[in-house]
């Protein structure tokens, strides 16, 4: 009973008596601590027994500061003549500093204080001091106390993590009861504080710039009103590091102006006795910072620059910041890749000469492609790569939780995009967005997982179009299908090469094309009426194919499979849906023939032979494309069209 467990940092001299909500996992600021116990202050060991169990007398204040450690305090209120005040009847609170505090003052204030006993040692006493009993439960967190010095105030904060702070001195020890009130040890002498925020801007030879940017952006009236603030002062330094052409971009918007201003204003005031561990805090901007602490320095977004800290204000603290935090929304597109996993993107963007989309006022959006898409190097830069580079940037200024499935979406390269929302991915056409938005001033940044292929004619032109599925061209074609595939609609088109038809068993092959019925059952077992690209597949994803039964996509080993197959091409686009290239023909799992070799040969199987054969052989020989072209003729007039 009435031990109380004490951590203390490893290599200083600060110390937290901690309970069950103040545990710190033993660490304070990444630091380790060590734990140790002593009796709570009030009671005292008894030989033989657990614990700390007998209880001592109450006794004053004056007294109860030798018991509690701040036997300094105790010193310095009898030679200010404080003592006959703290020992006499009535009901106070004292903020004693501990014996540590009065000693790590400057020497020249401590002996300004102490050569002057009669006035000014008393009047800092005092301060410390309130004309009532307040313990840690009346010391709620931005509220102030009226001091026993001309009644001015002494700011209290009392955070998640337990802390409470007394003018951003953290309380050590609380609520040691005397008979004519309480004790309270704290880490730092403290001292009276008249200016508010913009005052302290306006007298600081080092924030001279800041002070020039806070008037142009008319938020003097904010940082003088009431309130509680923690505002990161950028130094004259920290604006000296920035490039003068991305300075003076910046200071000549107002709006990007104001939000490099706001993203350093916190909505509350944080003293640096808090932050024991990180923690995110939102500012005035909108935006989030990461304030944590590496041993004794303090850290913003995981860098120690804060120069100098816990500046009290009227309506806050300030703490000087020797680097300057640019928030997204005051940044060129440029500077926002430049910074993100897309470096490569903005250096194929500048190669292609189309920087100027990255840095101007043109409202836009970039999907630009995360830099592994590039880790064999970048693709060399012609006519059709800056074509394609044109239909990377989007028309407007977009924000990807406001896009919905199906939306359309114009580019620089007069191309139509669109979007594809999935349960674990947002896609727009081949391409998925790889991590959350980066929105600047004029533009948003989407990181995408590969290059973009925009659709370049309906289904059945992709696929006309490739030699690999001549076979299926004209199986298609043949089985009256070709009108629903060149249709506007959203397909799904797992499409077999002709070397799938050339796989299937020579029996099985010529019963297929022989019967127009189980041949278009078959190729529409291959189509599913919505959209799947690949980056929307993780596990499993099961589609409705048109023929009636299920089609299960899945990944594996990062290829995907449909029914167990692998897909050899993946996102081949087209305007009304997407093709997967297959070196196998899917059948639906109750009819599938067995293999026979001794059918008879069927008089369109040859043409489907001959047109696959020649399909290629006709590219590479002009003179036999009238051979194809009257072959497929044949096909027509008998009837297969």
């Amino acid at each position: 009973p009435n031990v109380c467990a004490v951590q203390k940092l490893i290599g200083t001299n600060r110390k937290y008596f901690t309970n069950c909500k103040q545990w710190y996992q033993r660490k304070i600021c990444g630091k380790s601590t060590v734990i140790s116990y002593e009796c709570c202050p009030g009671y005292e060991k008894v030989p033989g027994e657990k614990g700390c169990p007998a209880a001592l007398p109450l006794s004053n204040i004056y007294e109860t500061l030798g018991v509690v450690g701040s036997a300094t305090t105790q010193l310095y209120s009898d030679r200010s003549n404080l003592r006959p005040e703290i020992e006499g009847p009535g009901s106070f609170t004292i903020f004693a500093p501990s014996n540590e505090a009065w000693a790590s003052l400057p020497a020249e204030t401590l002996d300004s204080l102490v050569s002057n006993v009669n006035i000014e040692l008393l009047n800092a006493l005092r301060y410390h001091m309130v004309n009532k009993r307040v313990l840690t439960d009346d010391l709620k967190h931005g509220t102030t106390l009226n001091s026993m010095y001309q009644d001015l105030p002494i700011q209290i904060h009392h955070y998640p993590n337990g802390i409470v702070t007394v003018n951003c001195a953290r309380l050590l020890k609380a609520d040691h009861h005397a008979t004519n009130g309480v004790v309270h040890v704290i880490d730092k002498v403290i001292a009276t504080t008249t200016n508010s925020i913009q005052q302290i801007i306006e007298t600081e030879e080092s924030l001279e710039t800041l002070r020039a940017a806070v008037a142009a952006s008319d938020l003097n009236s904010l940082l003088e009103s009431e309130g509680q603030y923690t505002l990161l002062a950028p130094t004259n330094e920290a604006f000296e590091k920035i490039p003068r052409e991305t300075l003076n971009r910046i200071l000549g918007d107002p709006e990007a102006l104001r939000d490099l201003l706001n993203h350093h204003i916190l909505k509350s005031a944080m003293c640096a006795e808090a932050i024991i561990a990180g923690l995110t805090m939102e500012t005035l901007e909108g935006t989030t910072l990461d304030v944590g602490c590496s041993g004794e320095e303090l850290t913003l977004n995981g860098k120690p620059i804060i120069a100098n800290k816990d500046i009290l204000a009227t309506n806050g603290v300030v703490h000087f910041v020797n680097e300057l935090l640019i928030p997204d929304s005051a940044k060129t597109l440029f500077e926002l890749a430049q910074e993100s996993e897309v470096s490569k993107s903005t250096d194929l963007f500048r190669q292609a000469g189309l920087s100027s989309h990255l840095t101007g006022s043109e409202r836009v959006t970039l999907l630009a492609p995360v830099n592994d898409v590039f880790k064999d190097g970048l693709p060399v830069i012609d006519n059709n790569m800056k074509n394609l580079l044109l239909n990377h940037i989007v028309r407007e200024q977009l924000s990807s939780k406001y896009l919905y499935h199906g939306q359309k979406l114009q580019t620089l390269g007069d191309k139509e995009l669109r979007v594809f929302v999935y349960r674990n991915n947002l896609c727009i056409e081949n391409a998925c967005i790889a991590a959350h938005d980066k929105r600047g001033r004029f533009g948003t940044l989407f990181s995408v997982d590969k290059m973009l292929t925009p659709p370049s004619g309906s289904v059945m032109d992709v696929l006309k179009a490739d030699h690999r599925f001549s076979t299926l061209v004209a199986a298609i074609q043949s089985a009256g299908l070709t009108e629903n595939l060149n249709r506007p609609g959203t397909f799904t088109v797992f499409a077999p090469t002709n070397e799938a038809f050339r796989a299937m068993p020579q029996g099985e092959l010529n019963k297929l094309m022989g019967n127009a019925k189980e041949l278009a059952n078959i190729l529409k077992f291959h189509v599913a009426d919505e959209i799947l690209v690949s980056g929307a597949v993780n596990a499993l994803v099961r589609l409705k194919s048109m023929q009636g039964d299920k089609l299960e996509v899945s990944m594996k080993n990062n290829v995907i499979h449909v029914n167990k197959e692998p897909v050899a091409e993946s996102d081949i686009m087209a305007t009304n849906g997407v093709i997967y290239a297959m070196n196998s023909v899917l059948q639906p799992q109750a009819s599938r023939p067995q293999e026979r070799g001794d059918e008879p040969a069927d008089p369109a199987l040859e043409i489907f032979k001959q047109a696959s054969a020649l399909s290629k052989v006709s590219q590479r020989n002009p003179r036999l494309a009238p051979v194809y072209s009257r072959l497929l003729a044949r096909m027509k007039n008998s009837g297969g069209f």
